[in-house]
């Protein structure tokens, strides 16, 4: 099979190298507005460098394209690659704003491509544990953190160009409430931002937090901030009758009132990822935990909240099929 890369910032270097771990897979092409980037990149994998993303589909024969991009250089790629049957994998978040990703969604709902999202936390061998056990117990409340660093690029601290840390890095977070406890009705987000001097130009805000009601009838919350030089606490606690579970990307905790084991997760979630994606491509099972309809309900939520905070109400998050000009 031979894929491209649209991208090939740090988390294309993640999948380029689970991707050359498997025998039936050839990187072939690689773009990037960066030259050298590109051109590192295609070294490394074999491939040939394009410095467009246009020019490497007119060139190349792919089977398959990994979108890694910024959230603000969502959405030509996208459309180009639908536009020539591409199957295609792409990092979250899905674009910078609902509307791009909303137009993307309904191009992908038309084309029946098979797509993936990044969503990387569905693949946890903690995650499939936690969904057993709530199935015979669900959650009736949840707290979800991302409280973290400001990641060093200069988009991440725009918020036209991230969206934002709840859009950015926190919808992991919406992600995993969202599979595990079910679809939310309702979310009342507060945000506030004090400027800091290390970061001049940043305009997200550097603290949040979200109130949600489930359709399930349960509650919770979940807050971010970007304040700290370290990953402080990055995970979800979901709490049921007689039960506590404490999942984090790497182990899990089971509380059930006799001590408080944890085990660690095993296995690569990035690895099972690409490969699910690669089989599918081939047409063997389809066993994709996050298709680009599934992730843009999450990202619908990250962006509810973050419209909620900045419009001071609640949200109802947008649920059902994409919207073409969406609002």
């Amino acid at each position: 099979m031979r894929i491209g890369f649209i991208g090939a910032g740090g988390i294309a270097r993640r999948h380029m190298a689970n991707l050359q771990g498997f025998d039936d897979v050839a990187i072939a092409a690689v773009a990037d507005p960066v030259p050298e980037r590109a051109a590192e990149a295609a070294a490394r994998t074999g491939a040939r460098p394009y410095a467009d993303h246009r020019a490497m589909l007119e060139a190349e024969q792919i089977d398959a394209c990994y979108v890694c991009l910024p959230p603000f250089a969502h959405g030509a790629p996208e459309r180009d690659l639908v536009e020539r049957g591409v199957p295609f994998f792409v990092e979250k978040p899905l674009a910078a704003a609902e509307e791009q990703a909303e137009a993307i969604g309904a191009l992908v709902a038309r084309s029946g491509l098979v797509t993936a999202v990044g969503y990387h936390w569905r693949y946890l061998d903690t995650t499939e544990e936690a969904m057993e056990l709530l199935a015979r117990k669900p959650a009736r409340l949840v707290t979800g953190y991302w409280l973290d660093s400001t990641p060093p690029p200069a988009w991440w601290s725009r918020q036209d160009q991230s969206g934002g840390q709840m859009v950015e890095q926190t919808t992991h977070i919406f992600d995993l409430a969202r599979l595990l406890v079910g679809p939310v009705d309702e979310v009342a987000a507060m945000a506030g931002r004090t400027g800091r001097d290390a970061y001049p130009d940043c305009d997200v805000d550097e603290a949040s937090t979200a109130a949600l009601r489930f359709a399930s009838g349960a509650v919770g919350s979940i807050s971010s901030t970007c304040l700290l030089g370290w990953p402080h606490r990055i995970g979800l606690n979901l709490f049921c009758d007689g039960m506590a579970i404490e999942l984090t990307e790497f182990d899990l905790m089971v509380d059930v009132g006799a001590g408080r084991p944890v085990r660690s997760a095993q296995g690569d979630p990035f690895v099972r990822e690409d490969r699910d994606f690669v089989d599918a491509v081939a047409g063997r099972a389809n066993r994709i935990r996050a298709p680009y309809l599934d992730a843009l309900e999450t990202h619908r939520l990250a962006i509810a909240a973050a419209r909620s905070a900045r419009d001071r109400r609640p949200i109802q998050p947008r649920r059902g099929p994409p919207v073409d000009g969406a609002r």
